[in-house]
């Protein structure tokens, strides 16, 4: 698990005051980016490294309680699956507290900069998993 420190800014707000439920995915997106750095690897890094991408294929939150305007939050970046052409990331964003405010996660297929599935290559797998191995997936996909 890596945290990522965000604090919540004003534009990411509703007219109710609240996060607007779909700055969620931009806060998993931030916790995946550092997950990524934390592995010693930019996104960036990635693509001019492997001539690859990882586009989000799905993605799902679930919201329990509601975060506001000037709220310190960590995201706590996950990787629990990797399977020959895709990975899934799980997220917790939460308060200093403890309070979990949501919960969610992405799968991300891997593909050439033609768009074409392609499988993990190798050293990406052993960088990702370094000290937190995840739950093979089935080899077909």
């Amino acid at each position: 698990m890596v945290p990522t420190s965000i604090r919540v800014i004003y534009g990411d707000t509703d007219q109710m005051g609240v996060v607007y439920y779909a700055n969620y995915l931009r806060y998993f997106e931030a916790g995946r980016s550092e997950f990524l750095r934390a592995r010693g690897l930019t996104y960036r890094d990635f693509e001019e490294a492997f001539r690859l991408r990882l586009p989000v294929a799905e993605a799902g939150v679930r919201y329990r309680l509601p975060a506001r305007y000037d709220d310190l939050l960590t995201v706590e970046t996950s990787l629990v699956q990797v399977r020959r052409a895709s990975a899934r990331f799980e997220y917790r964003v939460v308060r200093p507290d403890g309070a979990a405010l949501a919960t969610g996660h992405t799968v991300h297929a891997c593909v050439d900069l033609d768009g074409r599935v392609h499988r993990m290559p190798r050293d990406l797998l052993d960088r990702l998993a370094d000290g937190e191995p995840p739950t093979p997936g089935p080899t077909q996909e």
